[in-house]
């Protein structure tokens, strides 16, 4: 995510037009989700960067190294991108290709895992993100994780990540997290998920 000109990050592009994923996520949810509160922590990285040693590495190795405030804003650069990556217009149904059996070998099955994963977003305290990872002994496990909170400071691999801040379902469900978490279900991006599983997966 480094950028060719002054600036050391970039706010990357979105993967689909901003109207994509309605009717679950509106273009004015975008238009403030992404062109706002994601922008807005590459430009805050920017300025804290600028002229010292941060500047030289990419979101990955802030997240793996720093703390306090550093962390936070390359952490949530990541996880939107991330979050972003999580979903497509033509995504949601049943899991396949790898991830499909992976699922099935550390939940039991597609229905256990959703259950659980949904009881995670759903039950979190306050700001943060669920996340299924992988971990070192390639098995996968869902954890909630507050604010910024990224897997990679744990060591463990990012496969799927759902934002649960109130501001990235707020304008289109109000208060409702479990609306906007069914909603979400419609749209994961199960070969985003399939590209995480493999062995030399680098997002």
């Amino acid at each position: 995510m480094a950028s060719a000109e002054s600036d050391a990050f970039e706010l990357p592009p979105l993967p689909y037009n901003k109207r994509a994923l309605e009717p679950a996520i509106s273009e004015e949810t975008l238009n403030y989700h992404y062109g706002k509160h994601h922008a807005g922590y590459v430009r805050k990285l920017n300025a804290l960067a600028d002229g010292t040693p941060l500047a030289k590495k990419t979101l990955e190795q802030i997240i793996k190294t720093e703390t306090g405030k550093a962390y936070n804003l390359a952490a949530q650069i990541y996880n939107h991108t991330f979050y972003w990556n999580s979903m497509s217009p033509n995504g949601g149904g049943a899991p396949r290709g790898n991830i499909k059996q992976c699922i099935e070998r550390s939940f039991g099955s597609f229905e256990n895992f959703k259950a659980q994963f949904t009881t995670a977003a759903g039950t979190h305290f306050g700001s943060g993100w669920a996340w299924l990872v992988r971990d070192g002994d390639n098995n996968l496990k869902i954890i909630a994780r507050s604010d910024a909170g990224n897997p990679l400071s744990e060591g463990l691999v990012p496969v799927l990540t759902l934002d649960v801040w109130e501001h990235a379902y707020y304008i289109d469900y109000r208060n409702g997290r479990g609306d906007y978490i069914n909603k979400w279900w419609g749209l994961v991006n199960w070969d985003h998920a399939n590209k995480q599983l493999a062995p030399s997966s680098k997002y």
